[in-house]
Protein backbone atom coordinates (compact mmCIF):
# COMPACT_ATOMS: atom_id res chain seq x y z
CA UNK A 1 0.00 0.00 0.00
CA UNK A 2 1.19 3.43 -0.59
CA UNK A 3 0.34 7.18 -0.78
CA UNK A 4 -1.83 6.77 -3.91
CA UNK A 5 -3.40 3.97 -2.29
CA UNK A 6 -5.14 6.62 0.25
CA UNK A 7 -5.79 9.53 -2.47
CA UNK A 8 -7.81 6.72 -4.54
CA UNK A 9 -9.79 5.53 -1.71
CA UNK A 10 -10.80 8.80 -0.94
CA UNK A 11 -12.05 9.59 -4.05
CA UNK A 12 -14.21 6.63 -3.70
CA UNK A 13 -15.26 7.82 -0.09
CA UNK A 14 -16.17 11.05 -1.35
CA UNK A 15 -18.35 9.32 -4.27
CA UNK A 16 -20.08 7.21 -1.32
CA UNK A 17 -20.80 10.17 0.47
CA UNK A 18 -22.30 12.55 -2.32
CA UNK A 19 -24.29 9.69 -3.75
CA UNK A 20 -26.05 9.88 -0.35
CA UNK A 21 -26.91 13.29 -0.94
CA UNK A 22 -28.07 12.55 -4.42
CA UNK A 23 -30.37 9.66 -3.69
CA UNK A 24 -28.10 6.92 -4.34
CA UNK A 25 -26.40 4.12 -2.55
CA UNK A 26 -23.85 4.78 0.16
CA UNK A 27 -21.25 3.28 -2.53
CA UNK A 28 -18.18 4.16 -4.34
CA UNK A 29 -15.29 3.14 -6.39
CA UNK A 30 -12.83 4.33 -8.59
CA UNK A 31 -10.73 1.79 -11.10
CA UNK A 32 -7.16 3.01 -11.72
CA UNK A 33 -4.77 1.98 -14.36
CA UNK A 34 -0.69 3.42 -14.35
CA UNK A 35 -1.32 5.48 -11.52
CA UNK A 36 -4.58 7.47 -13.33
CA UNK A 37 -7.83 7.20 -12.54
CA UNK A 38 -9.88 5.54 -15.50
CA UNK A 39 -13.05 5.70 -14.14
CA UNK A 40 -15.33 7.13 -11.10
CA UNK A 41 -19.03 5.82 -10.06
CA UNK A 42 -21.25 5.73 -7.77
CA UNK A 43 -23.78 3.49 -6.85
CA UNK A 44 -27.67 4.06 -8.95
CA UNK A 45 -29.73 1.18 -8.66
CA UNK A 46 -32.60 3.37 -7.16
CA UNK A 47 -31.64 6.51 -9.46
CA UNK A 48 -31.34 3.95 -12.62
CA UNK A 49 -34.21 1.49 -11.52
CA UNK A 50 -31.43 -1.03 -12.16
CA UNK A 51 -30.49 -3.74 -9.35
CA UNK A 52 -26.86 -4.04 -10.81
CA UNK A 53 -26.23 -0.49 -10.82
CA UNK A 54 -23.44 -1.14 -7.75
CA UNK A 55 -20.51 1.39 -7.78
CA UNK A 56 -18.10 -1.54 -8.71
CA UNK A 57 -20.30 -2.51 -12.14
CA UNK A 58 -21.00 1.08 -12.57
CA UNK A 59 -17.31 1.70 -12.88
CA UNK A 60 -16.04 -1.52 -14.42
CA UNK A 61 -18.80 -0.61 -17.75
CA UNK A 62 -17.06 3.06 -17.52
CA UNK A 63 -13.22 2.21 -17.48
CA UNK A 64 -14.42 -1.17 -20.33
CA UNK A 65 -15.85 1.79 -22.40
CA UNK A 66 -13.03 4.30 -21.73
CA UNK A 67 -10.41 1.71 -22.85
CA UNK A 68 -12.03 0.53 -25.35
CA UNK A 69 -11.58 -3.17 -23.81
CA UNK A 70 -13.30 -5.69 -21.88
CA UNK A 71 -9.84 -6.76 -20.14
CA UNK A 72 -9.04 -4.58 -17.20
CA UNK A 73 -5.77 -6.63 -16.56
CA UNK A 74 -3.77 -4.13 -15.09
CA UNK A 75 -6.22 -2.22 -13.52
CA UNK A 76 -6.62 -1.88 -9.37
CA UNK A 77 -10.34 -0.92 -8.23
CA UNK A 78 -10.92 0.92 -4.68
CA UNK A 79 -14.17 0.49 -3.58
CA UNK A 80 -16.37 2.21 -0.53
CA UNK A 81 -17.30 -0.99 0.74
CA UNK A 82 -16.14 -4.84 0.57
CA UNK A 83 -17.69 -6.09 -2.72
CA UNK A 84 -20.38 -7.96 -2.81
CA UNK A 85 -20.51 -11.67 -4.86
CA UNK A 86 -22.14 -10.04 -7.99
CA UNK A 87 -19.22 -7.37 -7.99
CA UNK A 88 -16.81 -9.37 -7.22
CA UNK A 89 -17.79 -12.06 -10.01
CA UNK A 90 -17.49 -9.07 -12.40
CA UNK A 91 -14.32 -7.84 -10.69
CA UNK A 92 -12.74 -11.33 -11.63
CA UNK A 93 -14.58 -11.38 -15.13
CA UNK A 94 -12.90 -8.19 -15.98
CA UNK A 95 -9.62 -9.70 -14.60
CA UNK A 96 -9.42 -6.50 -12.39
CA UNK A 97 -5.38 -7.11 -10.73
CA UNK A 98 -6.22 -5.89 -7.11
CA UNK A 99 -9.37 -4.77 -4.77
CA UNK A 100 -9.15 -2.15 -1.78
CA UNK A 101 -12.08 -1.91 -0.17
CA UNK A 102 -13.20 0.73 2.71
CA UNK A 103 -15.86 -0.22 4.89
CA UNK A 104 -16.56 -4.66 5.18
CA UNK A 105 -19.77 -6.38 4.44
CA UNK A 106 -20.56 -6.34 7.98
CA UNK A 107 -20.45 -2.71 8.08
CA UNK A 108 -23.43 -2.58 5.42
CA UNK A 109 -25.19 -5.22 6.97
CA UNK A 110 -25.66 -3.08 9.70
CA UNK A 111 -27.46 -0.32 7.69
CA UNK A 112 -29.61 -2.73 5.90
CA UNK A 113 -27.25 -3.85 3.05
CA UNK A 114 -26.63 -7.43 3.71
CA UNK A 115 -25.59 -9.99 0.62
CA UNK A 116 -25.09 -12.43 3.63
CA UNK A 117 -27.68 -14.97 1.86
CA UNK A 118 -26.51 -14.61 -1.33
CA UNK A 119 -23.11 -16.52 0.00
CA UNK A 120 -25.57 -18.79 1.76
CA UNK A 121 -27.41 -19.06 -1.62
CA UNK A 122 -23.90 -20.00 -3.06
CA UNK A 123 -23.36 -22.59 -0.82
CA UNK A 124 -26.38 -25.13 -1.77
CA UNK A 125 -27.11 -27.39 -3.92
CA UNK A 126 -29.50 -26.17 -6.37
CA UNK A 127 -32.07 -27.90 -5.39
CA UNK A 128 -32.26 -26.52 -1.91
CA UNK A 129 -31.91 -22.59 -3.31
CA UNK A 130 -34.23 -20.42 -2.42
CA UNK A 131 -35.28 -19.34 -6.09
CA UNK A 132 -35.35 -22.70 -8.03
CA UNK A 133 -33.73 -22.93 -11.28
CA UNK A 134 -34.97 -25.44 -13.71
CA UNK A 135 -32.63 -27.02 -16.78
CA UNK A 136 -34.80 -27.28 -19.98
CA UNK A 137 -34.08 -27.07 -23.53
CA UNK A 138 -30.37 -28.15 -23.29
CA UNK A 139 -29.79 -30.32 -26.48
CA UNK A 140 -30.81 -26.92 -28.54
CA UNK A 141 -29.00 -24.33 -26.66
CA UNK A 142 -25.87 -26.45 -26.64
CA UNK A 143 -25.88 -25.49 -30.60
CA UNK A 144 -24.31 -22.32 -29.94
CA UNK A 145 -21.47 -23.37 -27.63
CA UNK A 146 -20.92 -25.89 -29.95
CA UNK A 147 -20.30 -23.36 -33.03
CA UNK A 148 -18.18 -20.93 -30.64
CA UNK A 149 -15.87 -24.27 -30.42
CA UNK A 150 -15.63 -24.49 -33.70
CA UNK A 151 -15.18 -20.45 -34.22
CA UNK A 152 -11.76 -19.54 -36.24
CA UNK A 153 -12.03 -16.17 -35.42
CA UNK A 154 -13.67 -15.67 -32.46
CA UNK A 155 -12.73 -12.92 -29.47
CA UNK A 156 -11.68 -15.15 -26.36
CA UNK A 157 -12.70 -13.69 -23.28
Amino acid sequence: MNENDNKFMLAAIDLSINSVKNNGGPFGAVIVKNGEIISKTSNSVTIDNDPTAHAEINAIRSACCTLKLFDLSGCTIYSSCEPCPMCLGAIYWARIDKIFYANSRTDAKNIGFSDSFIYDELNKVMSERSIPAIQIMQNEAIKAFKDWKQKFDKTEY
